[in-house]
């Protein structure tokens, strides 16, 4: 692990040793687009379903319940987030602690390619964001989908909302990345993927799926 992981994974276990007791409950109501995400991932029978930043595990519990015989995997940088985790999915899911911008699949989950792959608001918090999706549309096996959502720049809502939102925010070390679409669209044509993008909710958050042939 590098300092500069080793930094953050410190940063995040600070962040959330109590957060996390409370996060499902007062997240719901603003990180919006999550359940949309978990509706559109269709994965097939047996697939390989792995949650990037995975968090308090409420959405691998969302994923279970709505896809059941999948297989599932959680990675996250947090041990403070992994222990709710664990809590939560017993043995539903297969959980480790690892970076998500250099992260080995085969060595963590024995599983090299995933048949779908969750990053959901997370690229806002993770330094080199767009390293974390290289390495996720790396892990992508054939016919995989990638689906991220995150904020977006609130372009169709007051600005006071936006600045407010934003400084609040920042107070979680949470940074929009408004230029995702165009990160996503690169890092798929340098991997071998197609992306797509969509706006959500006036802007408020953002929705994309890369997608590898």
């Amino acid at each position: 692990m590098t300092d500069r992981t080793a930094d953050h994974a410190a940063l995040m276990d600070a962040t959330y040793r109590y957060q996390r007791l409370i996060y499902d409950a007062t997240r719901a109501w603003y990180l919006l687009g999550r359940d949309l995400l978990i509706a559109d991932l269709a994965p097939p029978p047996e697939a390989r379903v792995l949650e990037i930043a995975c968090g308090t595990g409420r959405n691998l519990m969302k994923i279970a319940a709505r896809y059941p015989g999948r297989r599932l995997y959680g990675l996250d940088i947090s041990r403070q987030m992994l222990r709710t985790a664990e809590a939560k999915l017993g043995r539903r899911a297969w959980l480790a602690e690892g970076d998500a911008c250099r992260f080995d699949g085969l060595r963590l989950f024995d599983s090299a390619g995933f048949d779908r792959i969750v990053i959901s608001y997370a690229v806002s918090m993770i330094p080199d964001w767009q390293g974390a999706i290289r390495a996720a549309a790396q892990h992508l096996a054939p016919g995989g989908t990638l689906h991220i959502v995150d904020f977006h720049d609130q372009a169709g809502l007051p600005r006071a909302f936006r600045r407010a939102l934003w400084s609040w925010l920042a107070r979680f070390h949470v940074t929009p990345r408004t230029d995702l679409a165009e990160v996503a669209r690169r890092i798929a044509a340098e991997t071998g993927c197609t992306a797509t993008h969509r706006s959500l909710f006036r802007g408020y958050a953002q929705y994309v799926v890369i997608e590898r042939p």
